[in-house]
């Protein structure tokens, strides 16, 4: 057993804005929350859900889109959080991809209530466009990719690639927050909740950028979502083809019910598609398994993967950096022992 990553941790404290805190008792979470079309409500908005109850206020939901009533009409059935007191939906399909242009101006115009003292987004494609924009509209600055809420003013967000931990300290009337969804558990269904459903507030304000959709071209697949999955079976360069991949990491995967990521590396050489990256410039995942196979441990990679309950780590190399985070090491051969491990694995299931 290798020992565990010891990571360098900076507690920095820095403050934005010099505004007095709005009153706490007055004070309120406006969260937004991203749906499916057949109206399921993304597994992490549903984290975000979580971050807003831990700051204490009553909390707020804004769904926009064709499906937003049918997932307000869910989130009502399972609560999430017993601070849930109103869901606004905005039943319009001009909201049905998101687009910054048109969803900043309609969570600005809750945002005008001054009662809202916060407003809470997962750190997704989704998050990250309305953030900046919304940030620039109102003059304060967003506090991006929180890992923990020390209080409701007092956030934790990692810097340096993961490498060191800032706490900031915001002095804004509004707080604008994403959250980083493999730090906070998914709101868990519950009683259903009283929260009452009404429309949200039509905004005045019109955007006069023209975007248009023109279409997607969606990777399908029936494993566990990356973002989310519990275990992840990932690859990487050692090992040295698209067909080695798919023969050892798709049925290690299989044999576990896992979910499949990769390294940058292992992307650019044609391994994989690059929806399954993990790392600085790809998706930050938290699993209870992790298990990398013929990853030597770059530092961008670790930024994605570091927190993963158990690492397991194969690899031919003994010197490889990616047995100082790992809990478990097997150094050989991988075409030797993947495939003895995924026949063991499959014979317990």
């Amino acid at each position: 057993m290798f020992p565990a990553f010891c990571r360098s941790s900076a507690a920095l404290r820095v403050k934005y804005g010099t505004s007095v805190l709005a009153n706490s008792r007055l004070a309120s979470t406006l969260v937004f929350l991203e749906s499916s079309k057949d109206g399921k409500i993304a597994q992490s908005s549903m984290s975000a859900l979580t971050a807003a109850a831990q700051l204490g206020f009553p909390i707020a939901a804004l769904l926009a889109g064709s499906s937003a009533s049918k997932a307000a009409e869910e989130l009502k059935k399972t609560g999430g959080s017993a601070l849930l007191q109103q869901i606004y939906v905005a039943n319009n399909e001009a909201y049905d991809h998101y687009f910054a242009e048109n969803v900043t101006p309609l969570a600005l115009e809750l945002l005008k209530e001054p009662e809202y003292t916060h407003f809470v987004v997962a750190s997704s494609a989704v998050g990250k466009s309305i953030l900046p924009r919304m940030g620039a509209l109102l003059d304060f600055q967003p506090i991006c990719d929180i890992t923990k809420i020390v209080d409701s003013a007092t956030f934790v967000r990692p810097i340096y690639a993961g490498n060191a931990l800032a706490t900031v300290k915001c002095l804004q009337d509004k707080k604008l927050i994403s959250i980083r969804a493999s730090s906070f558990p998914a709101a868990a269904a519950s009683e259903a909740t009283n929260a009452a459903i009404s429309e949200a507030p039509q905004s005045s304000q019109v955007s006069e950028l023209t975007v248009k959709w023109e279409g997607e071209n969606l990777v399908k697949s029936a494993r566990p979502d990356l973002g989310s999955a519990s275990k992840v079976i990932s690859g990487g360069r050692g090992l040295k083809n698209k067909e080695t991949f798919d023969n050892l990491v798709t049925p290690l995967a299989d044999s576990l019910g896992a979910a499949i990521g990769a390294t940058r590396a292992a992307v650019d050489s044609g391994f994989c598609d690059n929806s399954l990256q993990i790392g600085q410039t790809g998706k930050v995942v938290a699993p209870d398994l992790y298990i990398g196979l013929g990853i030597s441990g770059a530092i961008q990679h670790l930024a994605g993967m570091k927190d993963s309950k158990v690492i397991v780590a194969i690899n031919n190399d003994q010197e490889a950096p990616i047995f100082q985070v790992a809990d478990y090491g097997l150094v050989g051969d991988l075409n030797e022992i993947v495939p003895e491990l995924t026949e063991k694995l499959s014979q317990n299931k």
